[in-house]
């Protein structure tokens, strides 16, 4: 990139909105877990769709590459540049109105989403989507990967959660839509074009998301179950008996557990035996002490029919989030053991316990020192299947060893009717994948990039490449 090329860039913002400083660079090229590193001759902070589209306007005519960039947690690579200018979103971060009478809120897109959870419930609302991430994941990065977490199985995906959208096109033109309505038969969804697309088509700056009403009480329970297929089964219990007042079924395997338990601390295991498989359930109601009552319920039916084993409820708020910190620590336990081979894949939900016994199986016979970590959410058929040494400190070398296997274990998804990416997007380390399995997708994908961003400055390098 020409020294002209960013002074245009420079010259057209306020010297709040850009930096070349390496120092302050360097956290946005290098992706939180460690993974991918990169570089970026400037870095750009605008603080308003105006500034954002004056960048791509510029970008677009000077065929400067663009990288969009939320609060950088992402895990596949799309959000670490490699010569990139990077865009940050992180001064646009204002909340702008709250609709409680129709359930929704417009907030800017480097909103943090706690921040925006915490004004939904200031409001008396729920914002539903939760995740590991979510003291420094954006709205914005979360649009533009679809998100998931913890309450697809009640909520639905990022993609059903936003209602109206801002976004500016390559070109500059300003693309806004922030009105919240539920019904408007005017043509193409142009919202869901960006929601998923890994900022290859626009900078997504703004957004009205979908609020609910705060659930009345909220029970919480880890249960013990002889399998996945067991899991599956008790799903189908919980739902029925509950009347469909389930938020989260999370599966969690003993070893699992056991890493997180060596090494976070204060982690204990929940049940005593230490079982093979256990699932946390949290169900809510729009009535109080019902929750409660709903579980204990559908736990005893559960015991008298032998799907559970053992079985805890939360008794108050600090104890379901001791649950739920068990839950979401496992990747924290799984990164002390060793560097793994990570799968974010779905399947069906009544194909999941299959999946699960043939990857393993698949795994341990290709590897002999695999140590398989299977977890995730039993009610939308994601599965985070990781392979990990069995003995503590594998590096780079077991994770050549492993690599032949992932294009064996998406063979086996591609067989059981599922996806390759579930909820973590394809980035750059599965688009060789994604490519090839998905080639009339990715045609019609390049077909609508090529009309937006005929220059193709948007993300060049992510998602189809």
């Amino acid at each position: 990139m020409t020294s002209d090329a960013l002074d245009a860039l420079t010259s057209a913002l306020p010297p709040a909105s850009w930096s070349r400083d390496p120092d302050e660079i360097a956290p946005h090229a290098r992706d939180w877990r460690g993974r991918f590193q990169g570089a970026a001759p400037l870095l750009l902070k605008p603080a308003s769709a105006e500034e954002v589209s004056r960048i791509l306007d510029i970008c677009h005519a000077r065929r400067i590459a663009v990288l969009p960039q939320g609060g950088n947690t992402g895990l596949v690579g799309g959000s670490t540049p490699q010569g990139e200018v990077v865009i940050s979103m992180k001064r646009m971060n204002a909340v702008r109105a709250v609709d409680p009478a129709n359930d929704s809120l417009t907030c800017e897109a480097g909103a943090i989403l706690e921040t925006v959870q915490g004004a939904a419930r200031d409001a008396g609302r729920l914002f539903p989507l939760s995740l590991g991430a979510q003291g420094s994941a954006m709205i914005g990065g979360l649009i533009s990967t679809n998100a998931g977490g913890v309450h697809v199985l009640r909520y639905g995906m990022m993609r059903d959660l936003v209602l109206g959208l801002e976004a500016v096109l390559p070109g500059g033109q300003v693309l806004s839509d922030l009105a919240g309505l539920r019904k408007d038969n005017t043509g193409y969804d142009l919202k869901q074009l960006f929601i998923g697309a890994e900022g290859t088509l626009g900078v997504v700056t703004a957004a009205t998301l979908k609020l609910f009403a705060r659930p009345a009480s909220t029970s919480v329970a880890i249960a013990a179950v002889d399998s996945p297929a067991g899991a599956v089964d008790l799903l189908s219990l919980v739902k029925a008996s509950t009347g469909g007042a389930v938020c989260a079924f999370e599966l969690m395997p003993r070893i699992g557990l056991d890493l997180v338990v060596a090494h976070v601390p204060g982690a204990r295991h929940p049940l005593s035996g230490r079982p093979d498989w256990c699932v946390l359930i949290e169900v809510t109601s729009g009535e109080p002490d019902r929750a409660e009552i709903l579980m204990e319920r559908a736990l005893e039916t559960a015991f008298e029919r032998g799907l559970v084993s053992d079985a805890v409820i939360a008794q108050s708020e600090a104890q379901a989030a001791e649950f739920w910190r068990l839950r979401e620590s496992i990747p924290e336990g799984e990164k002390a053991h060793g560097k793994a081979a990570k799968h974010d894949v779905s399947v069906p939900v009544s194909r999941m316990a299959a999946f699960m016994e043939e990857a393993s199986a698949l795994a341990e016979g290709a590897l002999e020192d695999a140590l398989v970590i299977a977890f995730g959410h039993v009610g939308d058929g994601n599965v985070h299947f990781n392979i990990a040494r069995r003995e503590p400190g594998g590096g780079d070398e077991f994770l050549a060893r492993a690599a032949p296997v992932t294009a064996q274990l998406y063979d086996l998804v591609d067989r059981h009717h599922g996806s390759i990416s579930a909820e973590h997007g394809i980035g750059t380390s599965k688009q060789a994948e994604f490519l090839q399995r998905k080639p009339v997708q990715a045609g019609v994908m390049r077909a609508i990039k090529g009309v937006l961003d005929p220059h193709s400055i948007m993300n060049p390098r992510v998602l189809l490449g």
